[in-house]
């Protein structure tokens, strides 16, 4: 699966576009007083403002050989959310090693490198090497209904997990991150997950989906336009 397009929502729309744009230096497609959109790799973020936004947690793919080059070009910009003293983490099973870090709406935002894509890189690192959006975290209390929708609209298989805690749905390029809200909190903070409203434009075995969750609720449609930041 390809995220084209995601879409969140904010409470600070002017701290979140300084962030985005000035932190981490990511090219800005649109503003305006409520909304911003940015170009992640190929992909697109859009945040538009909401008074009651709550965190998410999603993450950018960047090349495979990247984690050591990423961390310290993080560390010069901000903070990084460690597991222990672990600033890297490496998912063996996933054959993947992770980077986390807080933006200004304390979305935990991930940037993973996984070996199993043919997408190393000999450049030095920057911004530039923000591949694509990867992963939306997805909280819920029916794990299986979740993945069943997804299933039966878009193809999708589970990558990992089960219906107990934690389902990845999707692929290494694009995932569903599922997980139980009543028992399990993001990694690696331990903050609470929120059902928040989010929108992804994704591309599936050739068709495209637009994917909309509201208060716990996911809605799939065949999709032919992006929906840019509307």
């Amino acid at each position: 699966m390809i995220i084209k397009e995601l879409k969140l929502f904010t409470s600070q729309i002017k701290a979140q576009t300084e962030f985005y744009s000035e932190v981490l230096g990511l090219r800005v497609l649109d503003g305006a007083m409520n909304k911003v959109s940015f170009q992640v790799g190929n992909s697109i973020l859009h945040l538009e403002y909401k008074e009651d936004a709550t965190p998410y947690h999603f993450a950018i793919n960047i090349p495979a050989n990247k984690e050591q080059e990423a961390l310290h070009w993080l560390k010069s910009r901000l903070r990084i959310l460690k597991d222990g003293q672990d600033e890297i983490i490496d998912f063996k099973a996933w054959n993947a090693k992770a980077i986390y870090f807080y933006d200004q709406d304390k979305n935990i935002v991930e940037l993973i490198a996984r070996r199993n894509l043919d997408n190393a890189s000999e450049a030095n690192f920057n911004v530039g090497q923000f591949l694509e959006i990867s992963e939306i975290g997805v909280p819920t209390n029916d794990l299986e209904w979740l993945y069943n929708t997804l299933n039966n609209s878009m193809g999708l298989s589970i990558y990992d997990g089960g219906f107990g805690n934690f389902c990845a749905v999707g692929d290494e390029n694009g995932l569903f991150i599922c997980i139980n809200k009543d028992n399990k909190t993001w990694y690696p903070t331990q903050d609470k997950a929120y059902v928040s409203d989010f929108e992804v434009i994704a591309l599936q075995k050739g068709k495209q989906y637009s994917v909309n969750y509201r208060d716990g609720a996911i809605k799939v449609q065949n999709s032919y336009q992006g929906t840019g930041s509307n």
